[in-house]
């Protein structure tokens, strides 16, 4: 990127910019320059109460049940630079939706957990680039969202109970460059997953862009290994995919079913790991009376090796393991996943997303 404040990196930290640093919060709802900690109402009035205006007066939301909070509405132009919130409640009953240059559809829209790479509802560090999650609830995207005339974006809770929200969108107002791409996010699950059926985790894709991660919340409903599966990417017309994995593990960046190297002898484990790039991030072991199935949180970010296209963009992947006879076993696994891409807008309508049943972790 040009040094006009869109993005920086350790490489370009010195350079001088005239980009306007800018922030929304509770304590500063529309993120106008000198208005922040002004409050005199809010969730934090009565804390505050022999202190006054400036002593976290309003530091978060209550969203009430199955209505929608608008987090931030900016005019352009400019970019989305972090985004820091913590929720409470269910994970995947908050849907966060964003909308770019007043377009009526949103270009992302997912549970906020899966956004940031927490599908299954509890707490697993992230360490990647684009995406932290730190104790105890803190969800971190550093995804950069560039923008022209606008930017909205909403969280609606879908549940029967209050919820309560703390966040912060920091951004800035610049120049954006006329090759920058507008971020686009979707949310799909198959449960199961058909017999002999690849899960789709991106289709009908229409413009001209590059796909930039995957996370899975993957949980496995057959013993034994469960990723031999391959992930495709179809783009510009192919009947068959240009890049085609090896196995889901091999995707992930990982090797021979993630295992540790070394164990003690018949105890073989799976071994987590979070990086700048790729990680299993989570393994849930359900070995308690009523947990019966092992769940797995797993993601990939094209930081360095983005998959671009120019047309249209179809990726799948299949669920892959194994049965007697040194044969494979198509498997039927509860599947959700979370794509990220940049893309020039339009974009295609997205699938309809899942109903509260659907989304539910059970």
């Amino acid at each position: 990127m040009a040094f006009n404040g869109l993005g920086l990196h350790l490489g370009n930290l010195s350079r001088l910019s005239k980009a306007k640093t800018r922030s929304i919060s509770a304590e500063n709802f529309k993120g106008e320059k000198g208005k922040g900690g002004m409050a005199t109402k809010g969730t934090g009035e009565k804390c505050a109460r022999d202190l006054g205006r400036g002593w976290k007066v309003s530091p978060c939301v209550r969203v009430q049940p199955r209505k929608t909070f608008t987090v931030a509405e900016i005019k352009g132009p400019g970019a989305i630079q972090q985004i820091w919130m913590t929720p409470t409640g269910n994970w995947r009953y908050w849907i966060i939706r964003f909308y770019w240059d007043g377009e009526k559809t949103p270009s992302v829209e997912c549970p906020i957990g899966d956004f940031f790479c927490m599908g299954w509802g509890k707490y697993a560090q992230v360490n990647a680039l684009p995406i932290n999650v730190n104790p105890g609830s803190a969800f971190n995207c550093f995804w950069e969202m560039p923008f022209r005339k606008s930017a909205r974006i909403t969280v609606e809770n879908i549940a029967d109970e209050q919820a309560t929200l703390f966040y912060q969108v920091n951004y800035t107002l610049t120049d954006v460059p006329d090759d920058a791409a507008y971020f686009h996010a979707q949310y799909r699950r198959s449960n199961p997953l058909p017999y002999k059926t690849d899960h789709v985790l991106l289709d009908g894709v229409k413009g001209w862009g590059q796909y930039v991660g995957t996370y899975m919340a993957w949980q496995v409903n057959n013993n034994g290994w469960w990723g031999e599966g391959e992930i495709k990417f179809f783009m510009d017309g192919d009947q068959w995919p240009t890049v085609c994995g090896t196995g889901t593990e091999d995707y992930f960046l990982g090797s021979y079913n993630f295992e540790y190297p070394k164990g003690a002898p018949g105890q073989r484990q799976y071994c987590t790991f979070s990086t700048p790039y790729a990680g299993l991030c989570q393994v849930l072991k359900q070995d308690d009376m009523y947990a019966c199935n092992q769940r797995f949180g797993l993601y990939r970010f094209h930081i360095m090796d983005p998959i671009r296209f120019e047309k249209d963009l179809k990726v799948t992947i299949q669920a892959l393991g194994w049965r007697s006879g040194g044969r494979y076993l198509p498997l039927q696994d509860d599947i959700s996943s979370t794509v990220f891409w940049y893309q020039t807008e339009p974009h295609a309508p997205f699938p309809k997303l899942p109903n509260r049943d659907g989304l539910e972790v059970i």
